[in-house]
């Protein structure tokens, strides 16, 4: 048995997110949107399955989208993987939901990863990783997907990826790239301490990796500083990198009075702005001092705090469905560059067509699309770059251009839909036009309607 197999699995698999807005529902928590008409918590248990780690224990923010979400699981994977799930409250932040669940861990190393996950990083690499490393924190890093063209310059629920985010996230490592010395993330300038890079010495400043929301955690570490620390709420924000910062204080302090100060001191570094500023995403290599573990690593449990960076390779895929336009996103490049993670069949025609679904004379469905079990399409139909569900009902001369449409959707004669998401159950009477448009599940749009930019609902 390799070094992965004994750890804990925690999947943080949130609720119904706000930001989904009206993709989830009570009906459909967020583990349960369709990635290539699959669950989306579908590709993160498959990925651990395949890394033969089975113990899971699935956290969901909610009791009834708990329900539903472990009634998908015991249906689909009964005889697979043994897992538990949890019902924490909503809006408790990832670590508080951590927390909830941080008395049934009991392996000598967890894992926990996002459900939103969409990636073909093995975890046991990562956990291997984290083994060899005698680490008590490795999060896994990667490049995010390429951005490729969009179909008439659009992208279901917003616009260009390169374009949407004002985010900058700045990775500070080791030369050797194995230790994690330094995480921030902000809407606009970004500082690094002086007292860091004099602790650290040499640091490589990366802005080109994003933090995947997989990590290997030292059980021990992992609860002591959620039970010490108990207003952390977010994993990425709060939590690693309290530990990362941990790791370079010189020895431990004895006392809280001590911690205290310690803390301070940092807050009143910042106010004095003894900083690195990095005004816009940047990479280089500061300081002229190799990085030490052993003289600056802080002491825990009897070993060196060790926060360690597993990185993916540049081909590999990863991302997160944590927004409708990443639902989009994703949702294109898993049956278009990355349709090796659906498990489906590439047609000649580099499409995806179940063979129950039928179409009419003269209707196109392009490549990177799919048309899912059991659907009816009519006469001069157009699909382009787009995803469209099971027992779906699509009449005649209708355009679906760079979108996403649910199961059982009913679209009537001459209707177009481009750069939307249509949940399950919407009914599109004939002539309907929507464009960069959410419709929530079993909403009705009456003949003739024009819906521009909007996010529509049933009350």
């Amino acid at each position: 048995m390799g070094p992965a197999m004994n750890f804990q699995v925690v999947i943080l698999a949130g609720g119904t997110s706000k930001k989904l807005f009206p993709l989830v529902s009570k009906d459909v928590p967020k583990a349960l949107l369709p990635v290539a008409n699959r669950p989306v918590l579908s590709y993160v248990l498959e990925l651990l399955e395949a890394s033969n780690l089975k113990d899971l224990i699935v956290v969901v923010a909610g009791q009834d989208a708990a329900v539903r979400v472990g009634g998908w699981i015991s249906e689909a994977y009964h005889d697979r993987l043994h897992v538990e799930v949890a019902a924490v409250s909503e809006d408790v932040g990832t670590a508080g939901a951590l927390r909830a669940v941080a008395h049934h861990l009991t392996a000598d190393d967890i894992l926990v990863v996002s459900g939103d996950l969409v990636c073909d990083v093995q975890p046991g690499a990562v956990a291997a990783t984290h083994r060899r490393q005698e680490a008590n924190l490795t999060a896994l890093l990667c490049t995010p997907p390429a951005v490729g063209p969009s179909e008439a310059g659009s992208s279901a629920g917003g616009k260009d990826k390169a374009k949407r985010s004002g985010l900058v996230n700045i990775i500070g490592l080791d030369s050797t790239h194995q230790f994690l010395l330094f995480v921030a993330s902000g809407e606009k300038d970004l500082h690094i301490q002086r007292s860091i890079l004099r602790t650290t010495g040499q640091m490589e400043i990366r802005s080109d990796l994003v933090d995947a929301h997989l990590y290997a955690f030292r059980r021990t570490v992992l609860q002591e500083t959620l039970e010490r620390m108990p207003a952390i709420r977010s994993i990425k924000d709060e939590l690693v990198p309290y530990l990362v910062r941990s790791q370079l204080r010189c020895g431990v302090s004895s006392s809280n009075k001590i911690q205290k100060e310690e803390m301070r001191n940092e807050s009143d570094a910042l106010q004095k702005n003894d900083s690195w500023p990095f005004n816009q995403p940047m990479a280089g290599v500061l300081g002229s001092h190799p990085f030490s573990l052993g003289v600056f690593g802080q002491k825990s449990g009897g070993g060196t705090l060790k926060c360690c960076a597993y990185i993916a390779n540049n081909d590999k895929y990863c991302a997160r469905l944590n927004s409708i336009q990443a639902f989009g996103d994703i949702n294109r490049d898993v049956v278009g560059e990355a349709t090796h993670l659906t498990g489906y069949t590439v047609s000649t025609h580099n499409n995806i067509v179940h063979p129950s679904a039928e179409h009419g004379a003269k209707t196109t469905i392009g490549p990177h699309c799919m048309l899912g079990e059991g659907s009816q399409m009519g006469d001069k139909c157009s699909v382009k770059r787009s995803i469209v569900g099971r027992h779906c009902r699509i009449g005649s001369n209708v355009k679906i251009v760079n979108s996403v449409v649910m199961n059982h959707v009913t679209i009537e004669d001459g209707c177009l839909i481009q750069g939307s998401v249509v949940c399950s159950n919407v009914h599109l009477q004939e002539r309907v036009m929507i464009k960069d448009c959410q419709i929530g599940a079993g909403y009705f749009i009456a003949s003739g309607m024009e819906h521009r930019s909007e996010a529509l609902a049933k009350k």
